[in-house]
Parts: C-alpha cells; sequence; structure tokens
C-alpha cells in the first residue's frame, strides 16, 4: 500500500476569490499580518477608536500592503467602511449567534468567512454559512478555530476532524484558525485546510512555519490543476521545496547507517537494497518506471555517502565539519554515471562489493 497521502474527495461548491486569492482551489494560502497571503483587520482589538476608525484602519494597512484584507466588524456601524475598502468580512464566532448582523454582512456583497463559535455544533455552524450564502451569492468561506479568546487569553485548538466534515460536507473552503501558535499548521494541510488564519499580527516565526507546512505538505496532499506557466510552475516549486526536505533528512539518516555499519562509505554499498528501493519507488512513480528512478536513487544516495566521508573525514581530523552543499555537487560531478561506480539499479561490476 503507498504511503502517498491522498488528496481528500469533496464535494465541489467552487473555489472562492478573495481579491487575487483564490481560496478552495489551487494551494492553500496564509491569511494574517505582514508576509502572509492575504491580511486582516479585527476591529474588535480596536474598540474606542473614534468615528472614521474602519477607514482609517483600512487605509493603514493598505498603505503598506496591496493584497487582499479581511476585516471582522465590532458592529453594524462598521459595516459601511468595510464594504468600500475591504476584500472580504469575518463573521466571528461571537457573531454567528446575531443572525442580524450576519444578514447585514452577508449584502454587503463581499466573500464572507463564517468563523465557527466554540459551542456551535456543525449543522448549526454550515446552517449559518447558507444564510450568509443566500446574499452573499454562495461565495462563503468556514474557519474552525475551536474558539477564540480577546487578547492574550489561550486559543482553543481547532477541530481538524470537524473541520474536515464541514469541508466534505458543504464543499466550502475551510481555513484553520490558529491564532499565534503555527503547531497545528501542517496537520491542518493535511486534513485539508484551505488555508490558515493567524492571528491579525502575527510574529515573523509564526508566520514562515505556517508558510512552510502550506508549502511543503500541501505539496503531498493537495492536488493542483495549474491553468498557467506561472501557475504551474509554482506549484513545481512546491514540490522541490518537499523533496528539498525529505532529501535532508535522508542525508541524515544514511550518515546513522553509515556510523553504524561494519563497513561504511562506498566500499560498503548494497547494491541488492538499492535495487529493491528502486523498485519500491517505482511502484509509488509508475509513469517515471525503474529505468528512470535508477539514476535518480544513484545521485540520491551517492550524494550521501558523499557527505557521510566528508563529515567522517572532518571528525578524524578534529576539526569542523564541512558544509555539504558544493562538496556534495562537487562528488556527484566526479561520479558522474558512466565513471565506473556501482549504480542504485545497475549490475555490480566484478570484484564490487554489493
Amino acid at each position: 500500500m503507498s504511503l502517498t497521502v491522498q488528496p481528500t474527495e469533496r464535494a465541489e461548491r467552487g473555489a472562492v476569490r478573495l481579491g487575487t486569492l483564490t481560496l478552495g482551489a489551487g494551494p492553500a494560502v496564509v491569511i494574517g499580518g505582514p508576509g502572509a497571503d492575504a491580511r486582516w483587520i479585527d476591529l474588535r482589538e480596536r474598540l474606542g477608536r473614534p468615528a472614521g476608525g474602519t477607514a482609517d484602519a483600512l487605509a493603514e494597512v493598505r498603505a503598506c500592503w496591496a493584497g487582499p484584507v479581511l476585516v471582522e466588524p465590532s458592529s453594524a456601524d462598521d459595516l459601511p467602511g468595510i464594504a468600500a475598502g475591504a476584500d472580504g468580512v469575518v463573521v466571528g464566532a461571537a457573531w454567528t449567534r446575531d443572525l442580524r448582523l450576519v444578514r447585514a454582512v452577508s449584502r454587503l456583497g463581499l466573500p464572507v468567512v463564517v468563523q465557527r463559535g466554540p459551542a456551535t455544533s456543525l449543522e448549526e455552524w454550515l446552517a449559518v454559512a447558507d444564510y450568509c450564502a443566500a446574499d452573499a451569492g454562495d461565495r462563503v468561506v468556514l474557519c474552525e478555530g475551536g474558539g477564540r479568546g480577546r487578547a492574550g487569553s489561550p486559543v482553543a485548538a481547532p477541530d481538524l476532524a470537524l473541520m474536515r466534515g464541514a469541508r466534505e460536507r458543504s464543499g466550502r473552503p475551510v481555513l484553520a484558525g490558529l491564532g499565534d501558535d503555527p503547531a497545528l499548521a501542517a496537520a491542518a494541510v493535511a486534513a485539508g485546510a484551505d488555508g490558515l488564519l493567524l492571528s491579525p499580527d502575527p510574529s515573523r516565526r509564526t508566520t514562515a512555519a505556517a508558510q512552510e507546512a502550506v508549502r511543503v505538505v500541501g505539496a503531498l496532499t493537495r492536488r493542483e490543476e495549474p491553468g498557467s506557466v506561472p501557475a504551474a510552475r509554482g506549484a513545481i516549486d512546491r514540490v522541490d521545496a518537499a523533496l528539498a526536505v525529505l532529501l535532508e533528512r535522508r542525508a541524515e539518516l544514511a550518515g546513522t547507517v553509515q556510523r553504524l555499519k561494519p563497513v561504511g562509505g562506498f566500499a560498503g554499498r548494497d547494491m541488492e537494497r538499492e535495487r529493491r528501493l528502486v523498485a519500491e519507488m517505482a511502484r509509488r512513480a509508475p509513469s517515471l518506471g525503474e529505468a528512470r528512478l535508477a539514476p535518480i536513487m544513484n545521485a540520491v544516495i551517492e550524494a550521501g555517502l558523499h557527505l557521510a566521508e566528508e563529515r567522517r573525514a572532518g571528525e578524524s581530523r578534529g576539526g569542523t565539519v564541512p558544509p555539504a552543499g558544493e562538496r556534495a555537487a562537487d562528488g556527484l560531478r566526479e561520479r558522474a554515471p558512466g565513471s565506473g561506480e556501482g549504480r542504485a539499479g545497475s549490475t555490480p561490476r566484478q570484484g564490487e562489493r554489493a
């Protein structure tokens, strides 16, 4: 059985466009502060601001940000300013039972993000979303945050199983509300989140961790169908990012094996094991097949062996371990196919250790 994570089968209602972003199709997105794919403003955190504060808050963000902006109102008085300057509106968990505000929000002509209240059931949550959709042209996004407290209070962890169930039942895009804690970012993307909603002003570290989860985990779990060369290249870049993470991890584990083997390095290569490895990979990548995968894995294995030998040499000299990158690449060029080394998937030459 393949260990590759299979994309979720979903009821499709269509993606929701939020400014320049598309939620529910293509890569997952990060919504938060500077450095994210979109920003959002929580006007509840700006209570006591003077009249016209909504427009001022939007202008402040727009002055340094050209991307999409979401706004959560503190009351119905904020809605005209939101309609005039925002790309989307958030119905916070605190407002989901205020149907008058929900109806007013849905009539703004903007995409609506509906957060689930901490005590709201799945059925109630989806009912509020349907209520919004009647006036919002079905441009509704769900957000599961497990409930969100005021600044300084603990943030409940999102219920990822419930979030996934909401996506499958409704066909609407879903966000995972993570606040300032990106620990569940990878799990949320793997569970099917179309985006991660951070706090309005997260740390750079939080944003970077969320983006890395979207990039690396999303490459393995989200099926993309890009319609342009830039979009296709972006998808390839995300797959390459995941490959880089896996290659680094593999090199680390290969180094451990080399230290534990009685005979390590090139002299201790197990060619039969490498052939089995290529055959297993071909089962997971049938379009490439063994013939194409063998030289790829040979390059990966030899890079790891060069790295292990360089580190061993550095340790034996009592010096620092040399950086791996360029040295390993030079070693690969020296041992290119045809240079005489055994290759994964090839037959060892006479006298070569299998």
